[in-house]
């Protein structure tokens, strides 16, 4: 139906009139406007991309059935008129939404153009972007840029958006290059496409050398931007920095944002959205410069960062750690990219697994190698793994850990004793979070940001991220004195980070431990997580145990944020039902409304709530007679409404240089209000203890049905895989080889 590409056609036009004239082959390569049709396209997509597309488009198919409806959305837009109006709006407004519907639209047109070789694609890119070659000469600086940023951008109100704009232009241009003439691609050039790589290289010379989210993205950007329009000067500055030093540029970051096993510094919700200029940047790197091996590059480690950012989410959503949009998922645009360049290169039939989950065929030479694979039913199930994914650009920096299980549902444990995170990181060393059955348990509250809503902020941070969202009482690990983490300094926060002991996982015991001793002065935090494959029961529980060693005697507070409705408590509560008071006065306590209080008898403390997902959590404390539980409800001096309202309790130790917090988490029975029942609504554990035998640390859980659960571990941060442990219990000995075993007791 389509016949030849244009990209084919005028390549073998140029050729054939160069021959025909005589004229050598070093001639028509030295010259380029001859010899250019044969460099376009020639980003994501090639021209044996393009010959195998439009070859796909006329059978049957996933993605004959992606191009039907990319290009019924194309047509829709192409009846409106175009816009390309001056910025004024920030984050969410019409003018930034605006230019961002031009680029995609832009794109996607490209694409279209040479798939079908219809001039209508071709013309509205052209006429777009020959309206920016207007527009952006005469722009100064967004009136919406934030005060002293150092930043800005023109299109948009930060160079961050205007470098994903120039990531897709380029490309739009890239794909319809060969349909302008001479005259038409100075002007765009020289109007546009020049103007914004300048301004978004040697005029921001601080964020283009960055080795930063927002680096990469200009770097991409402004390198895609120097093989279309021969700038090889500007690939070497992306790839190096701007002076070609090394200390900056694309190579930099892939060396420092991520650590050997493919985890980015800043957590999983910008290594999202990281990967779109990693992944697009060197698909072109290896287009155009193959014999650089980009995809090798430091052991294959952007592929690698593709497999881990699928590894760390649960029910298709990302773990949102950090400053983290809670709704953002392995379907968004930057992985489905990222899935789509990954098998291209890779094969690995699990990342079909991931493709069908994402449901969105790309319209590229890689997009058409993922459609007819899944046509042929080659994907196999994605193995998703407990992982210790180390942290810092050389791996010693700890590790954010996740420990799985497939007990009665689907369960994960996310721990946190990783880096601080750069600025998008969060004060909350040694935190964790729970998911089980579809539903996050024990959450993290993410950012404080409507993103896009401009009504909020511009779409931007709000300020609650930082008196909030940042502060570690808004997380599940140890506050004391109710100063959160390095005092929320930074520039202190990032010079450390918690230290990883060791990580275990067997078919039965999952588990993990790491220590601080900086994020106070003078204090040593120490956590062990486990998640249990529990036999007689048939589901997972979680232990958390906690220990705190502080040179002062100080107040400690254990907050645990809960997703659901409070159910029961065995001991008494004082509520507060008709005045509340924020329970404290800075750094996020000022944030809490206290809604209740209690303080259980020496022994068993347990508080239970149902999750939306109909199942009940019962978390099993031991606790001293001195320890009060705190219950409170976010939302206070919040004027603008900016939070959402959630629940948390807290374990409150005061007066004390040790403790140790001890806990279990069970999940258990049924709620279902359409049929009408409830089973299992009540905890089974009776008591706990915590015992120590050398380096054996015991935990001792007792069921209401006679039987004891006893979690041994061995402690020492090395020890041999085969090592044999022995201990004493209630009078017999016990063995086991390796880090922990669960024991199972008949009393």
């Amino acid at each position: 139906m389509f016949g030849n590409s244009v990209f084919n056609q005028q390549k073998i036009f140029a050729a054939g009139v160069a021959l025909a004239a005589g004229v050598s082959a070093a001639v028509l390569a030295m010259n380029p406007l001859v010899a250019f049709a044969a460099d376009h396209p020639n980003l994501v997509i090639n021209a044996a991309d393009v010959d195998a597309m439009q070859d796909a488009v006329e059978k049957p198919g996933r993605f004959r059935e992606a191009f039907l409806a990319t290009q019924s959305a194309v047509n829709r837009a192409l009846e409106a008129p175009l816009a390309v109006p001056v910025p004024t709006d920030a984050g969410g407004g019409y003018t930034h939404e605006q230019h961002k519907k031009n680029y995609q639209l832009m794109y996607n047109a490209g694409v279209l153009y040479q798939i079908t070789e219809d001039s209508k694609y071709a013309e509205r890119v052209r006429d777009m972007l020959l309206a920016y070659a207007e527009l952006y000469p005469n722009l100064p600086l967004h009136p919406k840029r934030r005060a002293g940023a150092t930043n800005p951008g023109k299109l948009f109100w930060q160079s961050l958006n205007e470098a994903v704009w120039l990531v897709y232009t380029i490309q739009a241009y890239d794909l319809i290059r060969p349909s302008l003439s001479d005259a038409e691609a100075k002007k765009i050039e020289q109007g546009a496409l020049r103007p914004v790589a300048r301004f978004l290289s040697v005029d921001s010379p601080k964020t283009f050398n960055k080795v930063h989210n927002h680096g990469t993205w200009l770097t991409a950007g402004v390198g895609m931007a120097g093989y279309v329009l021969d700038e090889q000067e500007w690939v070497e500055q992306a790839l190096l920095d701007l002076d070609k030093s090394g200390k900056g540029g694309f190579l930099r970051q892939l060396s420092t944002l991520f650590s050997p096993d493919g985890y980015y510094n800043e957590g999983p919700y910008y290594q999202r959205y990281a990967l779109m200029p990693f992944v697009t940047f060197a698909k072109a790197i290896e287009n155009n410069e193959p014999e650089r091996r980009i995809f090798e590059y430091r052991d294959g480690i952007v592929l690698k960062a593709i497999d881990t950012t699928i590894q760390l989410s649960y029910n298709n959503l990302f773990f949102p750690i950090n400053d983290a949009i809670k709704s953002k998922g392995i379907d968004t645009s930057e992985l489905v990219l990222g899935v789509t360049i990954a098998f291209g290169e890779s094969g690995n039939p699990q990342l079909l697994d991931i493709a069908a989950r994402q449901d969105q065929i790309l319209l590229s030479g890689d997009g058409l190698k993922v459609a007819q694979a899944l046509d042929a039913g080659e994907q196999q199930p994605y193995e998703f793994k407990s992982f210790a994914f180390r942290d810092g650009k050389n791996g010693d920096e700890g590790a954010l850990v996740v420990l799985r299980q497939q007990a009665d549902g689907d369960q994960a444990l996310v721990f946190k004793p990783a880096a601080q995170g750069m600025g998008h990181g969060h004060f909350d060393k040694l935190t964790w979070q729970f998911y089980d059955r579809g539903a996050e348990i024990v959450t993290d509250y993410g950012a404080a940001r409507f993103l896009n809503v401009e009504a909020k902020n511009g779409g931007r941070y709000l300020k609650e991220n930082e008196t909030w969202a940042k502060q570690t009482v808004a997380h599940n690990t140890v506050v004391i004195g109710e100063t959160s983490h390095f005092d929320n300094n930074l520039k202190v926060a990032n010079q450390n980070h918690p230290d990883l002991l060791f990580f275990q996982a067997d078919d039965q015991v999952k588990i993990s431990s790491a220590e601080i001793d900086s994020a106070y002065p003078g204090v040593k935090l120490k956590r062990t997580l486990a998640l249990v494959n529990d036999p007689q029961s048939g589901s997972a529980f979680a232990v958390d145990l906690f220990n705190v060693e502080s040179k002062k005697q100080s107040q400690f507070d254990l907050p645990l944020h809960y997703n659901g409705q409070l159910v029961d408590t065995n001991f008494k509560l004082q509520g507060y039902t008709d005045s509340l008071q924020a329970l404290g006065a800075d750094n996020g306590y000022q944030h809490l409304w206290l809604k209740a209080r209690g303080k259980p008898e020496s022994g068993l403390a347990q508080i239970t709530w149902l999750n939306d997902n109909g199942r009940f959590y019962t978390l099993s404390s031991l606790v001293d007679g001195e320890t009060e539980l705190l219950f409170t409800e976010l939302g206070a001096n919040d004027p603008d409404f900016n939070l959402r309202s959630e629940r948390s309790f807290i374990a409150r130790r005061d007066n004390t240089r040790s403790h140790t917090f001890l806990s279990v988490l069970e999940p258990h029975g049924e709620y279902n209000p359409s049929r009408e029942y409830t089973v299992r609504a009540e905890s089974r554990v009776k008591a706990l203890a915590h015992l120590r035998s050398g380096a054996l640390e015991l935990i001792v859980i007792s069921t209401k049905e006679g039987t004891t659960q006893l979690l041994a571990y061995n402690r020492d941060s090395d020890i041999a895989p085969d090592i044999k442990n022995t201990f004493e219990f209630r009078g017999s000995e016990y063995r086991f080889s390796g880090r922990a075993r669960l024991f199972q007791i008949k009393n």
